[in-house]
């Protein structure tokens, strides 16, 4: 039986298992990782994100969603990477790091005991696709945005499940946010595919979020997000539909770390 540490963090509310694996001995098991997140018989996470060496840049994140199965990029998992690779010691307040979507950037902004503000550097977005009044959009992650005036009172389970196993997406999954526009700010909640249940927070949906709204209405900038979790900033430089110098910000925060036995 192998003992192995963690470390469990969280974005916004958005929230995570994470390990070190510099020494590439973590077992890749869908069956681990699915109770390892757990809400009742496990650790309970959104998700599990592994910490590796990467031999051009600072290290590698390697990012599953609480089914078991390899992610696509996760906004507050990166940021919440980067805190957790502050207190490794293997970063200082600068960070240049691999994800399944290719090398990001990071800065640390701020630390407060156990609380970092991270801003997130994303990869580009070179389209806004429509669906009906909808529009779709791939921030490292794929994401279907509707724009609604009741989003408090939404069912978010019920109408994003329905939209993730539609026939159009059933195969691979998407994210579905809801999103409802303020004079300062937007709200935003997401039904997260991997999760299959609304999370509080998703950096790339709020991302994508931003970007759905600044096509619609042609603005750029500094965006305010609300999400049940807490605060994000987004910004970004729009040239039609081409956004470039995409960052993300807002605080990740380490909870509590343990052990468990494999």
């Amino acid at each position: 039986m192998n003992a192995y540490n963690f470390f469990k963090y969280h974005g916004t509310g958005n929230d995570f298992v994470l390990i070190d694996n510099r020494r590439s001995d973590f077992p890749i098991d869908k069956n681990i990782i699915q109770q390892l997140c757990d809400r009742r018989f496990g650790i309970g996470a959104d998700g599990m994100i592994l910490i590796s060496y990467k031999d051009d840049c600072d290290f590698e994140m390697n990012y599953y969603n609480s089914d078991g199965n390899i992610g696509s990029m996760c906004g507050n998992g990166g940021r919440c990477a980067v805190a957790f690779a502050n207190k490794l010691q293997i970063i200082g307040d600068h960070a240049k790091f691999h994800a399944v979507d290719g090398l990001h950037q990071a800065q640390i902004l701020k630390k407060d005991k156990n609380i970092y503000l991270v801003k997130l550097k994303m990869l580009d977005v070179k389209s806004v696709r429509k669906n009906n009044d909808a529009l779709i959009i791939n921030t490292g992650s794929p994401h279907y945005i509707n724009f609604t005036s009741n989003l408090n009172d939404l069912d978010v389970n019920k109408e994003g499940r329905k939209i993730r196993n539609n026939e159009q997406f059933i195969a691979k999954g998407i994210n579905v946010d809801f999103v409802e526009i303020h004079k300062d700010h937007l709200s935003v909640r997401t039904y997260e595919r991997g999760v299959e249940n609304e999370t509080l927070s998703c950096g790339t949906g709020v991302i994508a979020s931003a970007i759905a709204y600044a096509s619609r209405e042609d603005k750029e900038g500094l965006f305010n997000i609300q999400s049940r979790g807490g605060m994000l900033k987004v910004m970004f430089i729009k040239r039609d539909d081409t956004f470039t110098d995409i960052w993300l910000e807002g605080p990740a925060e380490f909870v509590f770390k343990g052990k468990f036995e494999i």
